[in-house]
This record gives C-alpha cells, sequence and structure tokens, in this order.
C-alpha cells in the first residue's frame, strides 16, 4: 500500500521538509519519505516509521536499517516519550480526582439514606446528577442542599430529591457555570 500524500505532507512538516541525513532541501533535491525500518524487513507505514530524505540519499540507502536515528527523529523519540509519561500522570490525577468525587458522592448518598430508611439513591441519579453537583459547587454546599431538603420535607423522600435538584440548579446558575434545567428523578 502507497503512503498518503498527507502522511508524507506530514512527515516532511515534521522533519522541516529537509533530508534527514544529508540536511538539503527543495528546490535542490527533490524529497521523499523513507522507512527507518525497511519495508522489506517488516517496517510500517507507520507515522514514526517514516523519515524524510532526498531522492539520492533514499536510493543510497536501500532497503538497510539504519545504525543511528537522524536527529530529528530521535528528538521526535524523545517528545513521544514525554507525551506518553504525562498521559500516564493525566490519568494517575483524573483517577485520583474519580475516587474523591465518588467518596463525596456516597458522602451525601448516605445523608439520604440514613433519614429515608430502607431508601437509597439509584446508581443513575448518583452518577448523571449527584455527580454534576458535586463537581461544580462546593460539598459544603451540596451537603446543605441535602440537609435543607431533608428538614424541609421529613416525610417525602420524593419531593427531598426535587427540592434538592432545584437547590443545587439554582446555585449553579447563581455560580453561572451552567444555565440548563435538568428535571430529577430518583
Amino acid at each position: 500500500m502507497a503512503i498518503s500524500k498527507k502522511i508524507r505532507f506530514e512527515v516532511f512538516k515534521r522533519d522541516g521538509f529537509m533530508c534527514a541525513y544529508c540536511g538539503r532541501t527543495p528546490p535542490t533535491v527533490t524529497l521523499e519519505v523513507d522507512h527507518v525500518d525497511p519495508k522489506s524487513k517488516g517496517g510500517k507505514d507507520d507515522i514514526n516509521n517514516l523519515i524524510t530524505a532526498c531522492f539520492d540519499c533514499n536510493r543510497g540507502k536501500t532497503n538497510t536499517p539504519l545504525d543511528r536515528v537522524p536527529s530529528k527523529l530521535s528528538e521526535n523519540l524523545e517528545v513521544l516519550k514525554e507525551q506518553e509519561l504525562q498521559i500516564k500522570e493525566y490519568r494517575k490525577y483524573v483517577k485520583k480526582i474519580e475516587k474523591r468525587v465518588n467518596k463525596d458522592i456516597e458522602s451525601v448518598a448516605q445523608m439520604y439514606a440514613e433519614n429515608y430508611d430502607g431508601w437509597v439513591l439509584s446508581d443513575d441519579f448518583k452518577r448523571r446528577k449527584l455527580k454534576i453537583f458535586i463537581t461544580t459547587l462546593p460539598l459544603n454546599e451540596v451537603k446543605w442542599a441535602m440537609e435543607e431538603s431533608i428538614y424541609r420535607f421529613p416525610n417525602d423522600k420524593d419531593v427531598v430529591i426535587r427540592y434538592f435538584c432545584g437547590i443545587c440548579w439554582k446555585s449553579i446558575k447563581s455560580y453561572g457555570k451552567n444555565e440548563q434545567t435538568v428535571g430529577c428523578t430518583i
């Protein structure tokens, strides 16, 4: 399969439209895309296995694997390694946030369960509504909204949820963080 024009251009752009072997640039040379690991020896058409080469260097190399990685490609490898490390750290941080959010959700759900014997908030409600409230508003405000709702409607578990959602959505709107109004059900 031939390398697409788009991939070819991306390789040229990445390598600064310069032959990775001799450093020459157009118009004095015609650029081609070369495989670092030759196709005949299992090399892929992946952009990370492609490099910019002038016609003369590419024809002189034939299917010989590179003994040394040209500087542009090794710089790209370092960038890829750094990106991978950043992604790994980012995912670790996101997991930490998710763990805290889930703990906060359960603490608010526990308030409801303690006041309405035998009733619990559905997983769907916790995942879709309570999570929005917890991640948008300060935790103490969400807890206060639940306490206020329970206090006002101690004998009506369904009205408590609607009132709780109303308080939270109103708070979100007052913070100017979210203009949507979504109804709440258990």
